[in-house]
């Protein structure tokens, strides 16, 4: 049979419909789950009002219902097969000659469009939001601001207390942030009011201090003083300078390549970055696979029956491929595989398995 435009856009409306459905009914779930989570996180802090916790839960939703998407696409393409196949529409449109192959490629192109879309336009969005709900986050929950920041021209780092705050800068970064090289210190007693500056070579963070060497501390009405070394107090912890390190979500899809060779440049590792970009890439590639995995699954109704046994192994299928993702980036993280291949080991794997499930139904 020839190929069809008119089936082909109703095969791809009917597609799109249903995963349009679940991925509301994901969005909706989620934003349920965020505010009950907020709320017990908050509990007992009077200063959050309840719009400024739904404010949150509105802020983190697009990056949640962005990891929810492969799992829309299976469930909305396995309902949407099944649906079709139940109501005879599939079961006429093979028996008139139209192939497996045909009526799924409809629903690939749909799915590669969207990973297309979600990685390049809702990525973005997502970022920008996700880094919102971060920043209110520390402020109201964990108590403190983001700390780190890297940018072209190396490190700047915050830390204060009650009685002021520092303003720190490097030019490089070595030991994961806990020795830093060319570095001016910015002193300000209060919020705005400067008291001094201390130029040194290098700055190690220890237990409770910095250690300078070679600090030159000048003020705004005095000469410049030259120490050898120089202990600062500081608050400041090895944990708390990683932790203020800006999360890949909160990076756009786009902005990543540039903020990637700046960490690296400066001395942090960009590991994680990293691989969040190459899952970023894979992200088509990963709801295509999708759509072969809900295949080989749902159109064997018609055949074998038992729509609610193949439907369940389906969705089983589902969450073991994100169990799959979870130990892959693992491993990536840990350097014990390449970082390109822990990325991209799960979209290609879903992919050639489903691929070949629906090879073996079909011409097997």
């Amino acid at each position: 049979m020839t190929f069809s435009w008119t089936l082909s856009r109703y095969l791809a409306q009917q597609f799109l419909i249903s995963v349009g459905l679940i991925f509301g009914l994901c969005v909706t779930l989620g934003f349920v789950i965020d505010v009950v989570e907020l709320l017990n996180r908050t509990a007992g802090k009077e200063a959050i009002a309840l719009p400024t916790i739904i404010g949150m839960a509105l802020l983190k939703l697009p990056n949640l219902t962005e990891k929810m998407m492969p799992f829309a696409v299976l469930f909305g393409a396995i309902w949407c097969f099944a649906r079709m196949t139940r109501s005879q529409e599939l079961v006429i449109a093979r028996a008139s000659g139209v192939s497996a192959w045909l009526f799924l490629a409809p629903a690939l192109v749909s799915a590669l469009l969207l990973g297309v879309f979600m990685t390049g336009v809702y990525n973005p969005f997502a970022a920008r939001l996700i880094s919102r709900y971060e920043e209110l986050e520390a402020k109201y929950i964990r108590g403190r601001p983001s700390l780190l920041q890297v940018s072209s021209n190396g490190l700047w780092l915050r830390q204060g207390d009650e009685k002021g705050q520092s303003v720190i800068h490097a030019l490089r970064v070595s030991d994961s942030g806990l020795k830093l090289e060319d570095v001016i210190l910015f002193i300000y007693e209060g919020q705005d009011v400067f008291r001094g500056r201390i130029d040194a070579r290098t700055a190690a963070l220890k237990a409770g201090y910095w250690h300078l060497e070679r600090a030159w501390v000048t003020g705004p009405d005095r000469p410049a003083v030259f120490y050898s070394t120089l202990d600062l107090k500081t608050t400041l912890t090895r944990s708390q300078i990683q932790e203020s390190f800006a999360t890949p979500d909160t990076i756009s899809f786009w902005d990543l390549p540039r903020f990637i060779s700046l960490a690296e440049a400066a001395g942090f590792s960009a590991t994680k970055h990293r691989l969040h970009y190459h899952a970023l890439l894979a992200a088509p590639i990963l709801l295509c696979a999708m759509i072969f995995v809900a295949a080989a699954f749902s159109l064997r109704l018609a055949r074998l029956g038992g729509a609610a046994r193949l439907i369940l192994a389906g969705v089983l299928t589902g969450f073991l491929l994100y169990f799959f993702t979870d130990v892959t980036q693992a491993l990536g993280i840990s350097g014990i595989v390449p970082v390109a291949l822990a990325a991209w080991a799960p979209a290609t794997t879903a992919l050639l398995l489903g691929m070949a499930a629906v090879f073996n139904q079909e011409d097997g």
